[in-house]
């Protein structure tokens, strides 16, 4: 099985209770600790993943030395309808950048801040009919 090119991404944040608090709020999930063996000046919180299933997951992680804020990468969350989540996105502290736009036959986005300046995707695939 050829796997896509893209496995894993982190988001890096500087204050992980006030990030944590926003993308468990925002994307309805609880985010679970990893164990950072070699150094621990590192703290990963990890989205829920599964192997068996398509996409790649991730974690925002807070180290030394790294600043958030980045908007060089952007990562994009699956929606089932972005609305729902851009809902959130004020409530939990963060701003919407762009509103829910189509993306034609991809289907819609959006693009909001979180509460530590990153600016991440919502992707809704196209409804499909029958």
């Amino acid at each position: 099985m050829k796997l896509n090119p893209i496995i894993w991404c982190e988001i890096y944040v500087q204050d992980m209770d006030r990030a944590k608090q926003f993308y468990e709020s925002v994307f309805e999930v609880k985010l679970e600790k990893l164990e950072s063996p070699e150094s621990s000046e590192i703290e990963m919180w990890a989205f829920p993943m599964t192997m068996e299933s398509v996409g790649a997951s991730g974690a925002l992680v807070k180290m030394d030395g790294v600043k958030s804020g980045g908007i060089g990468t952007i990562p994009y969350f699956h929606c089932d309808e972005a609305a729902v989540e851009l809902e959130r996105v004020v409530t939990a502290g963060g701003q919407i950048h762009t509103p829910k736009i189509s993306i034609g036959q991809y289907g819609f986005m959006a693009l909001v801040v979180d509460t530590e300046g990153n600016t991440i995707g919502l992707h809704m695939p196209p409804k499909t009919t029958g």
